[in-house]
């Protein structure tokens, strides 16, 4: 996945600016972002302090470590029962 030019924190900001009432041309011609980019970023950070997003990002982080566990969990199951399988 491309790495985004913009923290969290950035964003925030740039999305409390709009929040704020600034226009999304301007905001997006200061910031160099397209309107879009803009939408995008406020439905997902639309609301959030910077500590809320950090948080945020750290429970997707673990959720997707767990998701890796298990799939390989599943995988060595299904592994043994195939083994189990073929002996008997």
């Amino acid at each position: 996945m491309r790495k985004s030019r913009f923290s969290e924190s950035q964003i925030i900001g740039i999305v409390k600016e709009h929040e704020a009432g600034a226009k999304v041309a301007d905001l997006c011609r200061r910031h160099g972002i397209s309107a879009p980019t803009l939408y995008n970023w406020k439905a997902k950070y639309g609301g959030l302090e910077v500590s809320e997003a950090k948080r945020l990002r750290a429970l997707e982080d673990e959720n997707r470590r767990l998701k890796k566990l298990l799939a390989e969990q599943v995988l060595d199951n299904a592994a043994l029962k195939d083994l189990v399988g073929k002996n008997f």
